[in-house]
Formats: structure tokens, sequence, C-alpha cells
């Protein structure tokens, strides 16, 4: 489902007069249908910045990263805004550290609408949203009201919530579980091992080692494509 071949990126700093920072080089590796992938390695290497260039928020200076649509292989690496966006809204699910959101929508309408991307049924839609939320401890009071009101763990709960609703068969994650306490911990991690069990390609970043010796099916050490490496 991914395909990683010789993708490098290097952050220009313009406010230090267009001064380069390499992060990565020569990254390989795949991801296929029902196993979840680990990046591993130390703060600062660059897993996160392979995440986002997978999901396209990051362009590649060098590299072709494949990612089967449902049109065939798609080279997030050359492909154009339009097509990437047609990837994520088809294919790819997105778990980031942080929760982006619109002001003044409640957390039951931010999670719905992912999930109506992937169902032609508005209410089938809101009762998903409503099933993963409460799953994930997010109390009905809160539905109604912005995430932005809520505290991290909650924001955080809500974010997995919308990445799970659609059920994209690509899901990458950026630490889910960072801000999660040992119950609800343990149902993000049920809730990505059903996606795993129902055929999704799981690309993940976990610092703890707990979950991640319980999800990963494989590590790939980013230490080996550093670019200080």
């Amino acid at each position: 489902m991914i395909t990683v071949e010789g993708v490098a990126k290097t952050f220009v700093m313009h406010l230090r007069g267009g001064a380069t920072l390499p992060v990565v080089r020569k990254v390989g590796f795949t991801v296929g249908a029902g196993e979840c992938v680990v990046l591993s390695g130390s703060s600062g290497m660059g897993k996160s910045s392979i995440l986002k260039m997978i999901y396209g928020n990051y362009r590649t200076d060098a590299g072709a990263i494949r990612v089967r649509g449902p049109d065939g292989p798609v080279d997030v690496a050359t492909a154009t805004p339009r097509a990437i966006l047609r990837l994520r809204a088809t294919t790819l699910g997105y778990v980031s550290q942080f929760l982006r959101t619109i002001p003044r929508v409640g957390a039951l309408d931010v999670v719905a609408a992912e999930a109506a991307s992937a169902r032609t049924d508005p209410e089938a839609a809101r009762a998903k949203a409503r099933e993963l939320l409460e799953k994930l401890n997010v109390a009905p009071r809160l539905w109604d009201l912005p995430p932005a009101t809520f505290s991290g763990g909650e924001q955080q709960r809500v974010n997995i919530a919308r990445g799970l609703a659609a059920e994209r068969p690509v899901l990458l994650l950026d630490e889910p579980t960072a801000s999660l306490d040992d119950t609800n911990r343990a149902t993000v991690v049920e809730l990505i091992e059903a996606r795993k069990r129902a055929g999704a390609a799981i690309l993940g970043i976990f610092h703890d080692t707990a979950v991640r010796e319980r999800l990963a099916d494989r590590t790939v050490d980013v230490t080996q494509f550093a670019t200080a490496g």
C-alpha cells in the first residue's frame, strides 16, 4: 500500500538567510495491507517529517512515495495538489499530535464530517461519529462544544476519532496516544488493532514502548536515514 524509495528532505530556513537543514536521505521501506509498521529512532531524526511527506504536507527533495489509491499507485512526491487531495479523500487517514479544527464547530460535527466523506448517508456518518466518541470516552455533554475548549487529552481523543471515522485503507499515526491516560490509551490501541484486522496499512510513531511492542509487525529505524549518519 505504501512504497518509499530513495526519499530525501532538506529544510530551507528563510529567516536565517536561506541556511539549509538536511533531515533524511535515502529513505526506503514498504507497508502492506493489514500490517503496522512503526518508525523508531530518537527525537529529531525525521520520523514526523516522513509521515508528512507521505501525506503530502511536505514535498520531497528526491525519491518516490507511491501510495496505492483506488485507481492504482500515486507518487505523492510528484503528484499534483488535486491528486493528493483525491488520495486523502479516498485512501489516506492521518492522526497528528495536534488537533486543528474550524472554530465554533462542535466535536460531533468535526468527526461526522470526516465520517461523511466515506458514507452517503449523513445519519450513518453521525452514528459512526457518536460510536467513536463514546468508545473514546468523550462525554456527550461535550459533543456540541468546539474541541478548542477541551483539555489536551480530550482534544486528542477527538483527533483520533476524526482520523478513524472514514476508515481509510492507509492510516498514518503520529504519536496518537501521547497525551492519554492508561484507560484511553488501551482503547486507542484496540481501535488501531481493529483497523489492522480490517486490512488497513498502518504506519505509526509510538514513543510508548508498550504500545509500540503491541502494535508493531515491523520496525523501521529512521536513524539509518538521518543525514548525520
